[in-house]
């Protein structure tokens, strides 16, 4: 069994968390001791809450009164309504809170059903319980209790490289999920940019979020993470980074962030994009051979359908890239015009496609037949391959199939630039003229 003890300022707060399982039909209240409860079974945040001050003094030198502590046994464990309230109220008597006003919730949003305890550190008096070595103590409590209802021990689980990262369960533990995860990616994961972050991220129905703002005159700087679905819709309650663990905060983030930058190579992953992105025809082409690769790509849309982000995720490399980062012609925008907006195809030859020409002979007398109509191909019968990207690197050539020049002329083909052309040819033959 775990237990995990919240120390906070807002009773309220605590009150209402639970009432909105309640609200949701996910919890119901079990059990409390100095608290009187609705006979309907109907729970009164604000008469609950009085009920709690009433054993509270109106001033008092405690900035967190109020414990929010919940019991977590292992899933195996089936307990019934009358067992968590027994286990609660003998958790409390152990860790010196047996006397203190307390409301004791059973959660079921989730497979594995828990409870919640809400009470106060503080006596009538505005004295402050005895909180030296509380969550040792609290460890010390739950073991004896799993020792004498003959209960799971509760085991930490470790996370090992070889664990596979897999997407937010919406049946399951939620938080858990997000922490597990957000941990994990952190550990592998070489990114230099939020967006870069956010990307790998939502390969497992996360999204992280900056909060910024002011309270009390004090500037904050944080993070907020979201479970999502497939759709990217949120599916719970955010959680501030500050309830998953330090390794999700804005501060330890931005530290991987600038640790990132001498680790990552650019270089392996953009030749492995490049050559799929050579042969990919559209972006579900491309997003199928990249993972032939064990590589991701996210694509980030406007609300017109254009895209306007591109990430890529090697797998291999652990590293995230926005692409902006391999070169230009991995950008957004590069991406957007490829596949989005397709250039118009002309009738020129493939780059690097043979193409069949007639030999063209440069003799004066060949253009004087030329000239006359004598449309006759060379008498040897030989025909010369040349390659398409000599036909489209000098502008003065002209090339087709043989015989259709007898039906149509190319889309480039002048009068006065190809007798030009063939002026200067006779003058190249005959070479320069000398003066003595």
């Amino acid at each position: 069994m775990v237990a995990k003890i919240s120390i906070g300022s807002s009773l309220y707060g605590a009150l209402a968390y639970n009432s909105e399982k309640i609200n949701r039909e996910e919890g119901r209240v079990l059990g409390a001791n100095k608290i009187i409860l609705p006979a309907d079974g109907q729970i009164d945040i604000g008469r609950i809450a009085e009920n709690f001050r009433a054993f509270m003094p109106m001033m008092g030198r405690t900035k967190k009164p109020v414990l929010h502590i919940s019991l977590n046994p292992h899933p195996d464990d089936k307990l019934t309504d009358q067992d968590f309230e027994i286990l609660a109220r003998e958790y409390l008597d152990k860790l010196g809170f047996g006397e203190q006003p307390y409301i004791i919730y059973k959660h079921m949003d989730i497979d594995r059903h828990h409870i919640h305890i809400v009470t106060v550190n503080v006596n009538e008096q505005g004295k402050r319980l005895n909180q030296d070595f509380l969550f040792r103590r609290s460890k010390k409590i739950t073991t004896e209790l799993e020792e004498k209802y003959n209960l799971h021990k509760a085991q930490r689980e470790k996370i090992t490289p070889d664990i596979p990262i897999r997407k937010v369960d919406p049946n399951g533990d939620i938080k858990r999920q997000v922490a597990n995860t957000v941990k994990m990616v952190g550990m592998r994961y070489k990114f230099q940019t939020l967006g870069e972050y956010n990307a790998i991220l939502s390969l497992y129905n996360i999204r992280c979020e900056q909060t910024d703002g002011r309270v009390n005159g004090r500037e904050y700087h944080g993070l907020v993470y979201f479970a999502t679905d497939d759709d990217g819709k949120t599916i719970a309650t955010p959680f501030k980074a500050s309830r998953l663990g330090k390794f999700a905060s804005r501060t330890a983030i931005d530290s991987r962030f600038e640790k990132a930058k001498d680790k990552i190579d650019v270089a392996t992953t953009k030749h492995k994009v490049a050559d799929v992105l050579a042969g990919a025809t559209d972006k579900e082409d491309l997003t199928a051979k990249l993972k032939a690769q064990n590589m991701d790509v996210v694509f980030r849309y406007t609300d017109e359908g254009r895209i306007y982000g591109v990430t890529f995720i090697d797998h291999n490399t652990m590293t995230v890239l926005n692409g902006s980062r391999l070169g230009k012609q991995f950008s957004a925008n590069a991406l957007n015009e490829r596949f989005n907006n397709p250039q118009p195809t002309n009738d020129m030859p493939v780059p690097g496609t043979p193409v069949i020409v007639p030999e063209q002979n440069t003799d004066i007398h060949s253009d004087t037949q030329s000239q006359s109509g004598n449309t006759q191909a060379p008498s040897d019968g030989h025909h010369q391959f040349v390659d398409s990207h000599s036909a489209t690197d000098y502008g003065d050539s002209y090339f087709t199939l043989p015989g259709l020049d007898l039906l149509q002329q190319g889309q480039s083909f002048n009068p006065d630039e190809e007798e030009f052309r063939r002026r200067m040819q006779r003058k190249r033959k005959k070479g320069p003229r000398h003066r003595f």
